[in-house]
């Protein structure tokens, strides 16, 4: 896309300076008023004939017809990269709307689910959880100064609260639904939600590599807790992304998410007010 529009604005401002070129031509050659020559240049340009209005001088008409051979060729080429734009934005906006549905579909089945379990395990987590709580008043500033807020803070994994094999059958239940997003070629669209599908992939092979993750030892668990915590972090920067999608795009799927939100321990499905 960012080639197009490139290319629209070099014809674009090709388009101009022909046009300012023209007019003052015809105003030097055939003594013709602005307005006229203006009129002349966007008739001949657009290619729709003359008027009333037409070069009258030898040299008049010689100019005209070098505007003609360059102004035609500069107009269809700012249609065609204006349209070529207009369908392309229309596409990728498709694009985005599908992959937003995957997105919802892997916070339902896996991602929601993990974020409970990993805020779980962070010690500091009764700190941060209010600003977490989501709710219908929330606007666009106020989900991006809580993600500005997030990425500074340092998050880390309280080791002893993990349960690893609870946390490696959990993986491993849902690594076949996971495979399955991957086949969806839409996702090579969004880099940070790809990054986040590798990062909690990594974190399950990890745990499947073990087969007695109770008897690893402190140092492995450290290991695991930075891949805990990767996760962790893109997880909560696309869900914070997804939930602002919800507010602006579906209020009724907003609703629900706010009353499944991982990090409201009163959250309920049921509607009590």
């Amino acid at each position: 896309m960012n080639e197009i529009k490139v290319r629209l604005r070099i014809f674009l401002i090709l388009f101009f300076l022909l046009m300012v070129l023209g007019a003052v031509g015809f105003m030097l050659i055939e003594d013709a008023s602005l307005i006229d020559s203006i009129y002349f240049i966007v008739v001949t340009m657009a290619t729709v004939g003359y008027g009333d209005v037409h070069p009258f001088t030898p040299l008049g008409k010689v100019f005209a017809l070098l505007i003609i051979v360059m102004g035609v060729g500069i107009f269809l080429g700012v249609v065609a990269n204006a349209t070529e734009l207009m369908l392309s934005r229309r596409e990728r906006e498709s694009k985005l709307e599908k992959l937003n549905m995957v997105i919802g579909v892997f916070f339902s089945e896996v991602g929601t689910s993990l974020l409970r379990m990993f805020s779980h395990y962070d010690p500091d987590f009764s700190r941060i959880r209010k600003e977490l709580i989501i709710t219908d008043r929330w606007t666009q500033s106020d989900f991006l100064a809580v993600n500005r807020h997030l990425r500074e803070y340092s998050y880390e994994v309280s080791i002893r609260k993990v349960d690893f094999e609870g946390l490696r059958d959990a993986l491993l239940e849902r690594r076949a639904f996971m495979l399955r997003l991957l086949e969806n070629p839409v996702l090579l669209e969004h880099e940070a939600f790809t990054d986040l599908l590798r990062g909690v992939f990594h974190l399950t092979e990890e745990l499947a590599c073990r087969s007695a993750v109770r008897e690893i030892p402190e140092t492995d668990k450290a290991h695991l807790g930075g891949d805990i915590k990767r996760a962790y972090l893109l997880l909560l920067d696309q869900w914070l992304k997804y939930m602002l999608y919800l507010k602006i795009n579906y209020p009724y799927l907003y609703s629900l998410a706010m009353r499944t939100n991982p990090f409201d321990l009163k959250a309920s499905p049921i509607v009590k007010e």
